[in-house]
């Protein structure tokens, strides 16, 4: 097992990286206040609901399965987890453990957030993007039909255990969807792990463990870095959502889970690379070698042919980084170096859009 620290003063934790965690016993329950609720999707339940009640041992603990997928991320699926613990009289002193990928450690997050105020939760993240990035810093939430992610809260967890063994029964998709966040890390701050993705994106697609642990552990390490300099998103963490503007409005327009998380980032960060060519920010040798990585990663690069334009403009309008009214994009000055930047020239934006939607 490895170890990312997250340095968060009080709300510091740990990231343990490795494989097996689920069965190791009192890794989980050392965590838990006194009682527990497990969140969890019907996919997920059956294949580790039943390792992770036994690792809990005497530890008081519920479960609540949810549906699998990305469409039922909605407060409809968010009342279902209030609504367990109220029945079960589940005190402030509980910790929800959100067991599954992106979707479950959202909800189950948002729930802790809100649930009497705010109670304690566990990330088990399964799925490789869940466990690079989004079980990692505290963003919790759901969906609304009009926007991704718009109803939520900051709130960390009290410890993150990234079962790498949970990545065997991941299926090809979701594999290469998780590479789109992992990808990221080096397109926006650091140029020697993009290279060393180029020369193991092969490893990570044959599931090669030396590899993916790497993975792993260095894209913890990178948004940990981030998070803690940035925890509530005011500039630097912003970053982050490299390609996520235009992924986020092509999920929204689409419809939830038509397109996964990382296939939409794919195409979002082809998309920020043709923005940024376009402002003179990068060369065509690193938008090339860009687009070169993205597409051996399994990933598109380019969006829906439903999506148009005007599309993109009216779902982008709504994007968490919009501030005072304009539009805020994370675009490219080089391979590893990325910038927030509002003030850009809305015609290289529009070429983008025309070119992508033609």
């Amino acid at each position: 097992m490895q170890t990312v620290s997250i340095d968060l003063g009080q709300r510091s934790y740990p990231i343990h990286i490795g494989r097996g965690l689920i069965d190791q016993q009192g890794l989980i329950a050392e965590h838990v206040r006194n009682r527990a609720m497990i969140v969890t999707n019907q996919t997920i339940a059956q294949h580790y609901l039943d390792q992770t009640l036994a690792s809990l041992g005497n530890t008081p603990c519920s479960s609540v399965i949810l549906p699998d997928g990305e469409s039922f991320k909605n407060v409809a699926e968010l009342d279902r987890i209030y609504s367990a613990l109220l029945k079960e009289n589940f005190d402030r002193g509980c910790t929800l453990i959100a067991l599954g990928g992106g979707v479950i450690g959202d909800m189950t997050g948002y729930a802790a957030a809100s649930y009497q105020r705010g109670v304690d939760f566990i990330q088990i993240p399964t799925t490789l993007l869940a466990q690079v990035d989004s079980s990692v810093g505290g963003k919790t939430g759901v969906n609304h039909a009009l926007g991704k992610n718009m109803i939520g809260a900051f709130h960390q967890p009290v410890a993150v255990i990234a079962d790498m063994s949970t990545l065997d029964t991941l299926d090809d998709r979701q594999l290469k969807a998780g590479l789109a966040e992992v990808i990221k890390y080096g397109f926006i701050v650091d140029a020697d792990f993009f290279a060393w993705l180029e020369d193991n994106i092969d490893a990570l697609l044959a599931r090669d463990t030396q590899a993916t642990a790497y993975a792993v552990k260095r894209s913890c390490e990178i948004k940990a870095h981030v998070v803690e300099q940035d925890e509530h998103e005011h500039g630097l963490r912003a970053l982050l959502n490299l390609g996520h503007t235009f992924g986020h409005a092509i999920e929204a327009a689409m419809g939830y889970g038509e397109w996964l998380h990382g296939e939409a980032v794919g195409a979002g960060i082809a998309m920020a690379l043709d923005t940024s060519k376009r402002l003179g920010m990068i060369d065509e040798p690193a938008q090339t070698r860009g687009l070169a990585l993205i597409q051996r990663c399994g990933l598109p690069v380019q969006p829906p042919k439903k999506m148009t334009p005007e599309l993109f403009l009216k779902y982008m309008a709504r994007d968490k980084k919009v501030s005072a009214g304009t539009l805020r994009l994370i675009l490219l000055n080089d391979i590893g170096h990325a910038c927030v930047s509002s003030d850009f020239d809305h015609s290289a934006l529009h070429a983008t859009l025309r070119h992508f939607c033609a």
